[in-house]
């Protein structure tokens, strides 16, 4: 007897596919080498910090307000609602230019049509509202990705931004002028905020504010030791070319450290992506050879107890699998 699976049984099953597919990517296809949460939280921290021990308003503020000004007043009034700065902020640092409200209105849009479509289709209150809620994240996930590639990108070039800085000094250039120097040399994330820290010194900002600034549109440790060297430098004095040396040599021996670990931990990754997708290419294989032999599987109650358990173990696995692979410092 051929075996056909029932509308409702398929939808279920390819909804835990995609999911665990998803989930899987997300899990799996991130860098071997990262900063522990603690160590960011403690960046922001410190960041809102430094800057509560001045007078004058955060360099963020005061574009935020700007920023405000320049919308309808429609526009101002849906930029304004809670949680919508944090937005703008992720936006910016994903390097986007649309606008917070959009975004927001794109995630409830994928999210209701999803719901909708697949009420319609399966009739199943909660995996419509699974699908609407996956849906519904999706552009959120999206800048979170382009946030960690553009860091990423940035940090890549921090080093070679650090010589350039190091090179005008030496030559005799002020530190102000360096980082134009910087700006126009290069290209990409690090010349977008070289060129707004310098432009922020030339309207009259003191080099606290700008350099907290830079910090807070790219919240890195790495680049925390570079903005830490500048301000000791102005409070106490010293060589500064030498010093920013010094930082230059010990980023370029973590990203020397961070290539190793990515190399010894390849075979890893590769045994996690065939250790996931293995139990799905079984049941294609099995469904279009031997269509019979899943009927139990699918169709009986003890089936069905069977794959949500092996579900929600696989998601356990991939998160465990993460763990395992990514080395935080």
């Amino acid at each position: 007897m051929n075996f056909q699976l029932e509308s409702t049984e398929l939808m279920v099953i390819l909804a835990m596919v995609f999911v665990s597919v998803f989930l899987l990517l997300a899990s799996l296809s991130i860098p071997v080498f990262g900063e522990q949460r603690k160590v960011r939280r403690r960046l922001q921290q410190r960041i809102g910090e430094i800057a509560a021990e001045t007078d004058q308003p955060a360099i963020s503020t005061l574009l935020r307000a700007r920023y405000l000004r320049k919308l309808s007043p429609m526009e101002r009034q849906l930029e304004s609602l809670p949680g919508m700065e944090s937005l703008a902020r992720l936006i910016e640092q994903s390097g986007s230019k649309v606008l917070a409200y959009k975004v927001l209105l794109l995630s409830l849009l994928l999210g209701g049509m999803g719901f909708l479509l697949v009420l319609l289709v399966v009739k199943i209150v909660w995996l419509a509202a699974a699908a609407g809620a996956l849906l519904l994240v999706l552009p959120y996930l999206r800048l979170q990705y382009l946030r960690g590639q553009r860091l990423h990108e940035f940090e890549a070039q921090l080093p070679e931004a650090i010589d350039i800085i190091k090179r005008a000094l030496l030559t005799g250039h002020p530190f102000s002028e360096s980082l134009n120097l910087v700006a126009e040399g290069l290209e990409g994330p690090a010349s977008v905020e070289f060129g707004i820290t310098y432009s922020n010194l030339s309207y009259g900002s003191d080099l606290r504010r700008s350099m907290l600034g830079l910090l807070e549109r790219v919240p890195s440790v790495t680049l925390m030791a570079f903005v830490t060297a500048v301000l000791v430098q102005k409070e106490t004095g010293g060589n500064l070319a030498e010093i920013l040396e010094n930082i230059g040599s010990v980023i370029r021996g973590r990203f020397r450290f961070q290539r190793k670990v990515k190399t010894l931990s390849a075979e890893g990754r590769l045994s996690a992506w065939i250790l996931m997708l293995v139990p799905f290419v079984l049941f294609c294989l099995i469904y279009f050879t031997t269509p019979d032999y899943l009927e139990i599987l699918v169709k009986s109650p003890d089936g069905h107890q069977l794959i949500i358990i092996s579900f929600v173990l696989m998601l356990v696995g991939a998160f465990w699998i993460r763990r395992l692979l990514r080395i935080e410092v």
